[in-house]
Formats: structure tokens, sequence, C-alpha cells
């Protein structure tokens, strides 16, 4: 077996692997947290469809479950119609470019804004924490640079990018006011604090947040597509250069 369809294989085996983790690292801590809310004592803490609806409300819970069926799709497709394929499919490659940006995203605005807020003991679980705010963004920004079957994409992509981030932003501002806080009895619930128009700087604290982060996912965004189209164009080059090599030597 050549040593690039060996790496292909492989990658694809990472692929599965990493969805594997993402995926049980979600039910890890979606189990903790229903565990919590069914012990609670207060009428708030114990409604457990509200608990869970604020756990998929999360963008990180969100991204990470995206990118483990995108991931897994991606592997399965590679054992099957893909074993011969030169390239992903246009489809695919969309769904990729999505979930690297979130999740690459993710682990930025994680270890730059929220690694050091504390948490309830015991309401989070080490482990999994870790995988969905380090391992997994770590994972996808490898596979935006070293997976194989890369495919170009337009830049036009990055209106797509966006789709997903526009519609949860305003979804989260939305639902929050209209939510208990399950952990407090706060008349509003917001996933993240910077988020939190209650917080300092009220509402225009959390605009300058949300541009920010905006500016990130579509600066992330046009980035991800950007090492596609470097990475396929350096493919050809360096094809065609063996090609003209093996000609001249021939």
């Amino acid at each position: 077996m050549a040593r690039t369809e060996t790496w292909t294989r492989v990658w694809d085996g990472l692929r599965a692997v990493a969805a594997a983790l993402a995926l049980a690292a979600i039910i890890a801590q979606l189990v903790r947290t229903v565990g919590i809310s069914v012990a609670s004592k207060t009428e708030y803490g114990h409604h457990v469809g509200t608990v869970v609806a604020n756990f998929f409300s999360f963008f990180t819970i969100e991204s990470n479950l995206a990118a483990a069926v995108t991931l897994l799709i991606g592997a399965i497709w590679a054992w099957t119609k893909g074993r011969d394929a030169a390239v992903e499919p246009r489809w695919f490659a969309i769904l990729l470019v999505c979930v690297s940006t979130y999740m690459i995203v993710t682990g930025i605005v994680y270890n730059t804004l929220l690694r050091g807020i504390q948490l309830s003991v015991g309401a989070t679980v080490p482990w999994s924490n870790e995988v969905l705010h380090v391992v997994i963004p770590l994972f996808l920004l490898a596979d935006v640079l070293f997976a194989p079957r890369r495919r170009a994409l337009p830049w036009s992509t990055a209106w797509i990018i966006v789709i997903y981030p526009i519609v949860w932003a305003v979804y989260t501002l939305v639902r929050a006011p209209l939510v208990v806080s399950p952990a407090t009895g706060k008349p509003y619930w917001y996933p993240y604090p910077f988020l939190d128009p209650h917080q300092s700087g009220g509402y225009l604290a959390v605009a300058a947040y949300i541009v920010g982060i905006a500016i990130a996912i579509v600066g992330v965004g046009l980035l991800v597509i950007w090492a596609g189209r470097f990475r396929v164009v350096r493919g050809r080059r360096m094809a065609s250069e063996a090609h003209s090599a093996g000609a001249v030597d021939s």
C-alpha cells in the first residue's frame, strides 16, 4: 500500500475515533447535568426538560455534535463510496469547513474568555470539558492542515459558514429572557456570561462581544477556506513537478 493511501486510511480511522470521543464527552456531560437536575431540591432546578434544552443550547455542545456527525459521515463515506475517490465530495467539504471553523473558534473563545470562570463543584466532567474545548478543536485544526482528499472551495463559502452562528445568536438572545435559570432561579438564562446583558456593560458589552466573535468566525472561516485552496494548489504543483521530472528522466 502506497504511503499516501496508508495516510488516507489512517486519517479516516482518526476521524471515526474523534467522532466517538466527542459523542462520549457530550453524553458524559449530559448525564452529569441531568443527574444534578434530578437531585435538585428547587422547582426551577428540578425541571429536567429545561435543563436538557439549555444543555443543547450551548454553542460548544451543538458545534461538537455537528463536528462528530460530520467526521463520522466522512469516515463512513471514505470506507464505502469514497474508497477510490481522489477528492472529497463538495457537500462534505462544505460541512467540514463549517464545523472546522466553529470548533476552532470554540477553542479560541473558551481558552481566552471562559477557562478561568469558576463553575459549581461537580457540575462539569473534567475530561469531557477538555475534550469538547481543546481536543476536538485541535483535531479539526489538524484536519484542516493534514487531512487527505482536500477539495478547494470558493471564497463565497464563507456566507454559508456564518448562517448557523447568526441563527444561534438570535435564538439565544430571544430565548434567554424567557427561561428561568435552573441553577439560580433568575428569570433569564444565558449560556455564556459574555452574552448576559445583566452583567457589567449591559447590552453594549454584549454587542461588542458578538461583533468580536463574528469577526473571529469570518476570519477563521476564510483561513480554513484558504488552507484548503492552498493545499490543493500545492498538491497540483507538486504532482506537475513530479510528472515533469519523470518525463525528463525517461
